[in-house]
């Protein structure tokens, strides 16, 4: 090998070892699937912490309680130590406040947006594909003792809301979607029919109806002082199904944001239209839209059909006083659509992700009881308490669960009508059901795209002027709060990871370094072309 192809070779190398030592040390990674040990140890005791969100419902805490028991029952020497929080955001906020202590619970009752943040920096929670596909102890294994669902017999949809970056790092608990809780009484009153699916038009002109007043200032509608038509619960979830349903830009799956778009503006200045004559606000604003629809201040009131059992004149859980309900006919509908022949709406609902831990035989028997939650009878109660429904087929073909479906207004517990009606909705569109893109920052990004409505929302009602400038900070605005110049464009949901820019002293280190070869290289290069050009001057 001549002098000159050695340098030249040399220089190729350490090209390729300062590369590699970028990219070591700015945390690009692969993940891995879980290591299965070959047997679970029945022989040992374990102790797991099982964090799961709690609405105040007595009956679910019950569900958890009784899962727990019959769990232990089936496996004596699993203890499963039940942790019950009240919001989602608090069970995020002390999972990421614990992955920098290496106290994270076992089972977490979370949403995959959330679980992308919680892998930023390591594989704290584990990778499910192996397990998924154990024949042992994976899903319908033969070793398990108790009847566990097949892969095929979880809801594809919801399976593949569990997917990024090339693996599974969920599994479905419970799944819900929007629905549109109708007083169809008032709209009658007011010279409507209700159309098969309710579109934005519809949504918007029978609103504007409503605002109409009596010359003492009550609302024709109801005599009422109060009347707001429109009411939104979550506005994240509005701005993104009137995105999807628009084909405008919202994210791309390796975390590119989209948000900021004109479609975007056109249906913010449509919304602040609206908010100025008073015949639309948000639950952040106004307040929580079942109290408003069931004392006849609101004709159309979103929010999951998990929140099904608060909706209606005779719900079995009410938050006004008794003398303050209105008696009316409520109908449950997708919400609004701006093409009714091919509807869109959100799929949502708790997934249940396990963490890794130093002991394998630890994380099988996180695996295990995570597992349980899927077996027909904790499906079954869990969906009855409110609008959910089970995700898997196994649980929705059983007679139990086919005889509940069919008893809907037999009370107004258990048999709840608008309950049930809500329950049927997302059976029977759940292929119209989307999932927005998971990534390190899409949960930041959700936060924004609610923001934008409630912050446009806030501005008409404190009658600040929206234009072109307005938008433009707006737009600005958003990215700083929510840090959306920041988002991975990659992170699990590319199966890398991007920690940011490298420190300052980090790269003033890498830079020497790589001048200092470059200079090696160039002596070693520079060497035998000098010798020639001297030979030729002679």
């Amino acid at each position: 090998m001549s002098r000159l192809f050695r340098g030249k070779y040399l220089a190729a190398a350490l090209a390729a070892s300062l590369a590699l030592i970028l990219t070591g040390c700015h945390g690009r990674r692969e993940q891995d699937s879980f290591a299965i040990p070959e047997e679970f140890d029945t022989g040992r005791s374990f102790e797991l912490t099982f964090w799961a969100k709690n609405d105040t419902n007595k009956t679910q805490t019950a569900i958890y309680e009784k899962a727990i028991e019959d769990f232990e029952a089936l496996y004596p020497n699993i203890t499963v130590n039940l942790r019950l929080y009240t919001d989602y955001s608090r069970i995020y906020n002390d999972v990421i406040t614990n992955i920098s202590t290496n106290t994270t619970p076992n089972v977490c009752i979370t949403y995959p947006d959330h679980i992308a943040t919680y892998l930023t920096g390591q594989d704290s929670v584990v990778a499910l594909d192996g397990l998924f596909e154990d024949e042992r102890y994976g899903l319908g294994g033969s070793e398990l003792r108790f009847d566990s669902p097949a892969r095929d017999e979880i809801i594809p949809q919801f399976l593949e809301e569990c997917s990024f970056g090339g693996n599974y790092y969920a599994i479905p608990y419970m799944r819900s979607t929007e629905a549109c809780y109708v007083n169809q009484t008032y709209v009658e009153a007011l010279g409507y029919t209700l159309p098969e699916t309710l579109t934005w038009d519809f949504i918007w002109e029978v609103s504007e109806a409503a605002t109409e007043k009596n010359a003492d200032g009550t609302f024709k509608i109801n005599g009422q002082n109060v009347m707001i038509p429109f009411i939104y619960k979550s506005t994240d979830n509005m701005m993104i199904q009137m995105l999807r349903q628009k084909g405008a830009g919202y994210s791309t799956d390796s975390g590119e944001v989209q948000i900021f778009n004109d479609t975007t503006r056109e249906l913010l200045e449509e919304i602040a239209d609206h908010v100025k004559s008073g015949a639309f606000s948000t639950f952040k604003i106004s307040g929580y839209p079942a109290n408003f629809l069931n004392a006849g201040q609101c004709i159309f009131a979103v929010d999951s059909t998990a929140g099904a059992t608060w909706m209606g004149t005779h719900a079995p859980l009410l938050d006004i006083s008794e003398d303050k309900l209105v008696d009316f006919e409520t109908r449950v509908y997708q919400v609004p659509q701006f093409d009714p022949e091919h509807p869109q709406m959100i799929s949502q609902g708790p997934s249940v992700c396990i963490f890794n831990k130093a002991d394998p035989q630890e994380v099988l028997a996180s695996w295990l009881f995570a597992q349980y939650l899927l077996t027909d009878d904790v499906q079954i109660a869990y969906s009855q308490t409110e609008g959910y429904v089970p995700v898997t087929s196994k649980a929705r073909e059983t007679e139990e669960y086919q005889d509940y479906l069919a008893r809907g207004g037999e009370d107004n517990a258990l048999y709840y009508d608008v309950k049930l009606k809500a329950a049927k909705l997302l059976l029977e569109h759940t292929d119209d059901t989307f999932v927005t893109p998971v990534f390190n920052g899409s949960a930041s990004l959700r936060d924004a795209a609610g923001q934008l409505i409630e912050t446009v929302t806030k501005s008409v009602r404190r009658k600040q002027t929206v234009d072109d400038a307005y938008f433009e900070k707006l737009w600005e605005d958003t990215v700083s709060l929510y840090r959306l110049d920041q988002t991975s464009g990659a992170g699990p949901g590319a199966g890398t990871e991007d920690l940011g820019p490298l420190p300052r002293t980090a790269v003033i280190l890498l830079a020497s370094l790589a001048a200092a070869w470059v200079l090696i290289a160039a002596f070693l290069i520079g060497g035998p072309v000098r010798k020639r050009l001297r030979g030729r001057q002679r």
